[in-house]
Protein backbone atom coordinates (compact mmCIF):
# COMPACT_ATOMS: atom_id res chain seq x y z
CA UNK A 1 0.00 0.00 0.00
CA UNK A 2 0.82 3.68 -0.75
CA UNK A 3 1.89 5.46 2.78
CA UNK A 4 1.33 8.97 1.59
CA UNK A 5 -0.54 10.64 -1.12
CA UNK A 6 -3.64 8.76 -0.47
CA UNK A 7 -7.34 10.19 0.14
CA UNK A 8 -8.64 7.92 2.42
CA UNK A 9 -11.86 6.95 4.03
CA UNK A 10 -11.81 5.96 7.60
CA UNK A 11 -15.30 4.69 9.04
CA UNK A 12 -15.67 4.96 13.11
CA UNK A 13 -13.30 7.73 12.66
CA UNK A 14 -14.78 9.62 15.51
CA UNK A 15 -12.84 8.34 18.26
CA UNK A 16 -10.54 5.16 19.35
CA UNK A 17 -8.88 3.31 16.26
CA UNK A 18 -10.37 4.51 13.88
CA UNK A 19 -9.56 8.58 15.10
CA UNK A 20 -6.23 7.16 16.04
CA UNK A 21 -5.27 6.00 12.29
CA UNK A 22 -7.21 8.87 10.73
CA UNK A 23 -4.54 11.62 12.47
CA UNK A 24 -1.11 9.03 11.50
CA UNK A 25 -2.50 8.81 8.32
CA UNK A 26 -2.68 12.79 8.12
CA UNK A 27 0.44 13.23 9.35
CA UNK A 28 1.92 10.66 6.78
CA UNK A 29 1.09 13.15 4.00
CA UNK A 30 -2.81 12.04 3.19
CA UNK A 31 -6.06 13.52 3.31
CA UNK A 32 -8.63 12.11 5.23
CA UNK A 33 -12.24 11.44 5.30
CA UNK A 34 -13.49 10.12 8.74
CA UNK A 35 -17.07 9.26 9.17
CA UNK A 36 -19.33 8.35 11.66
CA UNK A 37 -22.62 9.38 13.27
CA UNK A 38 -21.72 11.47 16.01
CA UNK A 39 -21.09 14.70 14.00
CA UNK A 40 -19.39 16.62 16.77
CA UNK A 41 -16.94 14.36 17.72
CA UNK A 42 -15.73 14.35 14.11
CA UNK A 43 -15.30 17.50 13.87
CA UNK A 44 -13.31 17.26 16.96
CA UNK A 45 -10.69 14.98 15.21
CA UNK A 46 -10.79 17.08 12.36
CA UNK A 47 -9.99 20.75 13.72
CA UNK A 48 -6.88 21.92 13.05
CA UNK A 49 -6.43 19.50 9.83
CA UNK A 50 -6.31 20.48 6.52
CA UNK A 51 -7.24 17.88 3.69
CA UNK A 52 -9.17 16.19 6.69
CA UNK A 53 -12.86 16.26 6.18
CA UNK A 54 -15.82 14.75 8.92
CA UNK A 55 -18.76 13.29 7.11
CA UNK A 56 -21.21 12.03 8.56
CA UNK A 57 -22.32 8.34 7.65
CA UNK A 58 -24.83 6.00 9.84
CA UNK A 59 -23.33 2.03 8.86
CA UNK A 60 -26.53 0.47 9.72
CA UNK A 61 -28.58 2.11 7.86
CA UNK A 62 -28.39 0.88 3.95
CA UNK A 63 -29.97 4.02 2.40
CA UNK A 64 -27.32 5.93 4.39
CA UNK A 65 -24.76 4.19 2.52
CA UNK A 66 -26.18 4.39 -0.99
CA UNK A 67 -26.71 8.07 -0.49
CA UNK A 68 -23.14 8.75 1.34
CA UNK A 69 -21.25 6.85 -1.40
CA UNK A 70 -22.57 8.91 -4.17
CA UNK A 71 -21.71 12.32 -2.13
CA UNK A 72 -18.29 11.22 -1.51
CA UNK A 73 -17.31 10.14 -4.55
CA UNK A 74 -19.11 13.54 -5.97
CA UNK A 75 -16.91 15.37 -3.50
CA UNK A 76 -13.73 13.37 -3.17
CA UNK A 77 -13.32 12.12 -6.69
CA UNK A 78 -9.64 10.89 -5.95
CA UNK A 79 -10.98 8.36 -2.97
CA UNK A 80 -8.58 5.49 -3.48
CA UNK A 81 -8.40 3.79 0.23
CA UNK A 82 -11.16 2.53 2.76
CA UNK A 83 -10.72 1.72 6.01
CA UNK A 84 -14.00 0.07 7.28
CA UNK A 85 -13.52 0.44 11.30
CA UNK A 86 -16.44 1.31 12.57
CA UNK A 87 -17.67 -1.41 14.96
CA UNK A 88 -19.40 -2.15 18.06
CA UNK A 89 -19.20 -4.70 21.34
CA UNK A 90 -22.30 -5.75 23.02
CA UNK A 91 -22.13 -8.40 26.31
CA UNK A 92 -24.45 -11.09 25.50
CA UNK A 93 -25.47 -14.11 28.08
CA UNK A 94 -25.98 -17.56 26.22
CA UNK A 95 -27.68 -19.76 28.92
CA UNK A 96 -30.99 -17.70 28.52
CA UNK A 97 -33.67 -16.56 26.23
CA UNK A 98 -33.13 -12.82 25.62
CA UNK A 99 -33.89 -9.79 23.74
CA UNK A 100 -31.85 -10.29 20.80
CA UNK A 101 -31.81 -6.57 19.33
CA UNK A 102 -27.43 -6.19 20.51
CA UNK A 103 -27.01 -9.67 18.13
CA UNK A 104 -28.89 -7.89 15.58
CA UNK A 105 -27.39 -4.66 15.93
CA UNK A 106 -23.88 -5.99 16.00
CA UNK A 107 -24.81 -8.09 12.71
CA UNK A 108 -25.62 -4.99 10.72
CA UNK A 109 -23.09 -2.56 12.05
CA UNK A 110 -19.75 -4.87 11.95
CA UNK A 111 -20.66 -7.38 9.15
CA UNK A 112 -23.43 -5.55 7.06
CA UNK A 113 -22.06 -2.03 7.19
CA UNK A 114 -18.75 -3.37 5.80
CA UNK A 115 -20.17 -5.20 3.08
CA UNK A 116 -22.36 -2.53 2.09
CA UNK A 117 -19.83 0.35 2.01
CA UNK A 118 -17.56 -2.01 -0.13
CA UNK A 119 -20.29 -2.62 -2.58
CA UNK A 120 -21.13 0.72 -3.23
CA UNK A 121 -17.96 2.06 -3.83
CA UNK A 122 -16.50 -0.81 -5.28
CA UNK A 123 -16.63 0.20 -8.89
CA UNK A 124 -14.93 3.36 -8.21
CA UNK A 125 -12.46 1.89 -6.26
CA UNK A 126 -11.40 -0.01 -9.47
CA UNK A 127 -10.77 2.96 -11.48
CA UNK A 128 -8.33 4.63 -9.14
CA UNK A 129 -4.66 4.06 -9.04
CA UNK A 130 -3.20 2.78 -5.59
CA UNK A 131 -6.66 1.28 -5.01
CA UNK A 132 -6.68 -0.36 -1.22
CA UNK A 133 -8.91 -1.45 1.04
CA UNK A 134 -8.43 -2.06 4.81
CA UNK A 135 -11.36 -4.40 6.77
CA UNK A 136 -10.54 -4.15 10.75
CA UNK A 137 -11.22 -7.07 12.10
CA UNK A 138 -9.92 -8.61 15.73
CA UNK A 139 -8.13 -11.21 17.43
CA UNK A 140 -11.75 -12.87 18.53
CA UNK A 141 -11.91 -13.50 15.34
CA UNK A 142 -9.82 -16.06 15.38
CA UNK A 143 -10.67 -16.92 19.30
CA UNK A 144 -14.08 -16.11 20.72
CA UNK A 145 -14.56 -14.23 23.60
CA UNK A 146 -17.88 -16.04 25.06
CA UNK A 147 -18.77 -12.75 26.43
CA UNK A 148 -19.35 -11.62 23.22
CA UNK A 149 -20.37 -13.99 21.11
CA UNK A 150 -21.97 -11.74 18.38
CA UNK A 151 -19.28 -9.51 18.34
CA UNK A 152 -16.65 -12.36 17.86
CA UNK A 153 -18.97 -14.33 15.03
CA UNK A 154 -19.29 -10.71 12.84
CA UNK A 155 -15.16 -10.19 13.25
CA UNK A 156 -14.51 -13.70 12.00
CA UNK A 157 -16.93 -13.44 9.19
CA UNK A 158 -14.84 -10.14 8.36
CA UNK A 159 -11.79 -12.19 8.69
CA UNK A 160 -13.20 -14.79 6.06
CA UNK A 161 -15.01 -12.51 3.76
CA UNK A 162 -11.49 -10.07 3.59
CA UNK A 163 -9.95 -13.45 2.32
CA UNK A 164 -12.79 -13.60 -0.16
CA UNK A 165 -12.42 -10.06 -1.05
CA UNK A 166 -8.70 -10.37 -1.96
CA UNK A 167 -8.23 -13.35 -3.88
CA UNK A 168 -11.50 -11.62 -6.22
CA UNK A 169 -9.66 -8.32 -6.42
CA UNK A 170 -6.28 -9.83 -6.97
CA UNK A 171 -4.02 -7.22 -9.01
CA UNK A 172 -6.48 -4.13 -9.01
CA UNK A 173 -7.22 -3.34 -5.16
CA UNK A 174 -4.84 -4.51 -2.62
CA UNK A 175 -7.24 -5.75 0.22
CA UNK A 176 -5.51 -5.90 3.75
CA UNK A 177 -6.67 -7.17 6.88
CA UNK A 178 -5.95 -5.39 10.27
CA UNK A 179 -6.49 -7.51 13.59
CA UNK A 180 -6.59 -5.69 16.76
CA UNK A 181 -6.00 -7.37 19.97
CA UNK A 182 -7.75 -5.91 23.60
CA UNK A 183 -6.40 -2.21 22.73
CA UNK A 184 -7.66 0.43 25.33
CA UNK A 185 -10.41 2.07 23.38
CA UNK A 186 -13.95 3.27 24.69
CA UNK A 187 -15.00 0.44 22.71
CA UNK A 188 -16.84 -1.44 26.14
CA UNK A 189 -17.10 0.61 29.34
CA UNK A 190 -14.21 1.15 31.68
CA UNK A 191 -11.65 -0.19 28.22
CA UNK A 192 -9.92 2.83 27.72
CA UNK A 193 -8.37 2.12 31.02
CA UNK A 194 -8.66 -1.33 31.38
CA UNK A 195 -5.05 -2.87 33.09
CA UNK A 196 -3.64 -5.58 30.54
CA UNK A 197 -4.90 -3.85 27.35
CA UNK A 198 -2.66 -2.45 24.90
CA UNK A 199 -2.15 1.27 25.04
CA UNK A 200 -4.04 2.64 21.93
CA UNK A 201 -0.67 5.13 20.90
CA UNK A 202 1.78 1.42 21.37
CA UNK A 203 -0.72 -0.31 19.15
CA UNK A 204 -0.41 2.58 16.90
CA UNK A 205 2.51 2.91 16.62
CA UNK A 206 3.31 -1.06 15.86
CA UNK A 207 0.25 -0.98 12.96
CA UNK A 208 1.60 2.34 11.20
CA UNK A 209 5.35 0.33 11.32
CA UNK A 210 3.58 -2.76 9.56
CA UNK A 211 1.99 -0.29 7.12
CA UNK A 212 5.28 1.13 6.23
CA UNK A 213 6.54 -2.56 5.15
CA UNK A 214 7.10 -3.25 1.63
CA UNK A 215 5.30 -5.24 0.60
CA UNK A 216 2.57 -4.61 2.67
CA UNK A 217 1.30 -7.26 4.82
CA UNK A 218 -1.68 -8.96 4.09
CA UNK A 219 -2.65 -8.87 7.32
CA UNK A 220 -1.71 -6.04 10.00
CA UNK A 221 -0.52 -7.87 13.48
CA UNK A 222 0.95 -6.59 15.70
CA UNK A 223 2.90 -8.79 18.49
CA UNK A 224 0.25 -8.77 20.82
CA UNK A 225 -2.70 -10.16 18.66
CA UNK A 226 -0.13 -13.42 17.93
CA UNK A 227 -1.42 -15.48 20.94
CA UNK A 228 -5.00 -15.62 19.30
CA UNK A 229 -4.38 -14.99 15.86
CA UNK A 230 -1.98 -18.25 15.58
CA UNK A 231 -3.64 -20.14 17.78
CA UNK A 232 -5.25 -23.05 15.90
CA UNK A 233 -2.25 -22.75 13.60
CA UNK A 234 -0.23 -23.47 16.12
CA UNK A 235 -2.54 -26.43 17.61
CA UNK A 236 -3.20 -24.65 21.11
CA UNK A 237 -6.60 -23.40 19.98
CA UNK A 238 -8.38 -25.35 23.31
CA UNK A 239 -5.84 -24.06 25.30
CA UNK A 240 -6.42 -20.05 24.11
CA UNK A 241 -10.15 -20.41 24.35
CA UNK A 242 -10.13 -21.83 28.17
CA UNK A 243 -7.20 -19.45 28.94
CA UNK A 244 -9.20 -16.29 27.38
CA UNK A 245 -11.83 -16.86 28.75
CA UNK A 246 -11.06 -17.64 32.20
CA UNK A 247 -9.05 -14.74 32.16
CA UNK A 248 -11.79 -12.21 31.53
CA UNK A 249 -14.40 -14.53 33.91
Amino acid sequence: MKISGNTILITGGGSGIGEALAHRFHDSGNSVIVVGRRVQALERVTTGRPRMHAMPLDIADARDITAFAKRIVAEHPTLNVVINNAGIMRFEALDQARNLSDAEATITTNLLGPIRLTDALIEHLLGQPDAALINVSSGLAFVPLTATPTYAATKAAIHSYTVSLREALKGRIEVIELVPPAVQTDLTPGQATREGYLPLADFIDEVMALFQQQPTPREILVQRVAFLRNAEAEHRFDHAVMSLNDAVR
